[in-house]
């Protein structure tokens, strides 16, 4: 099968949507079909193009057999709004236009929550006569409300009669949880052209291994008990709490609280953690996503982080599953939904209440001082981690796609059937 993916991030950029469609999307060249991704430069989240690229019309280039296509757009950090439309606006007609010079293709996919980058595949399917899918990763805008970057308004509404329209529109929908499909069902949309296919985690590349010696001593935890915080550091994470919660850990010696990554509100966060004279935490910038297994071999337990609002207990971050590959016990503070019912299903970790320093830190004391329910909850994790691998979910997404190419979307919710169907055969 050939499959056309819009995607606005892409290696090497580390975010879930680029880890998501690159990780997947090495399987089914794996498997004999051909895919390419339309994307931009890689610049998330500072809104700098990446050193060795440059910010070009039309690029091509090749990695583990996926023909990548990179579109020239406007840039700007991921902070603000007004910026960031323009940045998303760009894509979509870059994008587009590009799409229309592809070879023949069987299906075209694109994926959110950049909303406007399913706009485009949207449009590509129309013009090219092909059948388009919308992966789900957000809902958007209701998400942007929900951290307050923005207020409901007839601008948004009028977003979501565009999001209405584009679900109805496409051939089927894959949403990443099943809290999205009853919430899109909800909303009217039929159920059958709705298909769940869950994030996962590369099982070749997260795996138990030993602390990193080197990498732990030169950020100074080598004999530190951490809790590892390994994501972008924006308004959707409310990092701000963290602090709260180390600040009440200021008499732990023996416990730092490691945050990796960038984001919006991580220059804010380092002058914070400064400014309080809290030495227990540790502020890593971004990593490669071929440091990321040393990075999380220096976590005795993963820190999973979300603002208190409704609409993210429909979210499952996906670091939780890296987490499980690495056999690492999971601290979940985000609000309670379909993440912390998988968490606890697995009895991989602890689920505490977000935005609430108090219990963050409570729990974080419990964990670093019971070392029999960590080692049962790293067991459990490990031991979950092959129900989530990323395999499964590419050979599931690659069902969708291909029941989509066939002209079955409308039963797709229904059709997708166990994993390893028909998805590793080229067809």
């Amino acid at each position: 099968m050939k499959i056309l993916f819009f995607s606005d991030n892409f290696p090497p950029e580390t975010n879930a949507a680029a880890t998501r469609v690159y990780e997947r999307a090495v399987h089914w060249a794996k498997w004999g079909h051909q895919v390419t991704v339309i994307t931009s430069a890689p610049n998330f989240p500072q809104g700098k193009v990446y050193p060795g690229y440059r910010n070009e019309w039309y690029r091509i280039e090749y990695r583990d057999a996926i023909r990548i296509v990179r579109v020239k757009t406007f840039i700007s950090a991921n902070k603000g709004t007004a910026l960031r439309m323009l940045d998303f606006l760009s894509f979509m007609a870059t994008g587009l236009a590009a799409a229309m010079v592809q070879p023949r293709f069987d299906v075209v996919a694109a994926t959110s929550p950049q909303f406007f980058a399913a706009v485009a595949g949207w449009l590509t399917g129309l013009l090219r006569r092909r059948p388009f899918v919308f992966e789900l990763g957000d809902i958007w805008p209701a998400s942007i409300v929900g951290v307050g970057a923005m207020k409901a308004s007839s601008a948004l509404r009028l977003m979501e009669r565009l999001e209405l329209f584009l679900y109805r529109q496409s051939a089927c929908v894959v949403a990443l949880t099943e809290a999205f499909r009853t919430n899109l069902v909800s909303r009217g949309i039929p159920a059958d052209k709705i298909c769940v296919v869950r994030n996962g985690v590369d099982l070749s590349r997260y795996q138990p291994r030993e602390q990193d010696t080197e990498l732990a001593r030169a950020w100074g935890v080598e004999r530190a008990f951490v809790f590892g915080y390994v994501g972008t550091h924006g308004m959707a994470h409310n990092l701000r709490n963290v602090l709260d919660a180390a600040e009440r850990l200021r008499q732990r010696a023996d416990i730092r609280i490691l945050l990796v990554g960038d984001g919006a509100e991580r220059e804010e966060l380092v002058a914070e953690a400064k400014r309080r004279g809290l030495t227990n935490v540790v502020m890593m910038g971004p990593q490669p996503k071929d440091a990321m297994p040393k990075v999380w071999s220096l976590c005795d337990v993963a820190l999973v982080h979300l603002k208190d609002t409704p609409v993210f207990a429909e979210v499952i971050p996906s670091k939780i599953f890296e987490a499980m590959g690495m056999g690492k016990p999971i601290l979940l503070s985000v609000p309670r939904g379909e993440a912390s019912a998988i968490v606890e299903e697995d009895g991989a970790g602890l689920w505490v209440e977000p935005d609430n320093p108090d219990t963050l830190a409570a729990a974080m004391a419990r964990l670093a001082d019971d070392d029999a329910l960590r080692r049962q909850m790293a067991a459990a994790s490990l031991a979950a981690a092959s129900r989530h691998s990323r395999t499964t979910q590419a050979e599931e997404m690659l069902q969708a796609l291909e029941i989509a190419a066939a002209g079955l979307g409308a039963e797709a919710g229904s059709r997708l059937t166990a994993p390893g169907r028909s998805a590793r055969s080229a067809g």
